[in-house]
């Protein structure tokens, strides 16, 4: 999976500092989730992130948005990103056109 996310201008090493002290709790979540690779690149003349996942098969990555670890991060992170009004981060979902293996 991979998409696009949008921070603020300004607070690129706010971000990073803040994604190098994750929460254990929500580290462990994702996790357990079924995420077995995340990474996140940053273009910092636009400000756009780039996120890419690797999932499990079976995995429950749609139920994250309940969770009330996922949902303290959202608020935690809302005032350096462009995020939805329940603060989910706004994203753009990017389309596979291309793997090599």
């Amino acid at each position: 999976m991979a998409f696009t996310m949008q921070l603020r201008k300004g607070f690129e090493a706010e971000y990073e500092k803040r994604h190098q002290e994750i929460w254990t709790e929500l580290s462990d979540l994702l996790k357990a989730s079924g995420i077995e690779r995340y990474s996140i690149f940053l273009d910092a003349e636009t400000g756009t992130l780039f996120a890419y996942m690797e999932v499990a098969e079976n995995n429950s990555i749609d139920d994250l948005p309940k969770h009330v670890i996922m949902q303290k991060w959202w608020e935690y992170m809302k005032d350096i990103m462009d995020t939805h009004p329940d603060n989910a981060p706004i994203r753009m979902d990017l389309k596979e056109v291309f793997n090599l293996s």
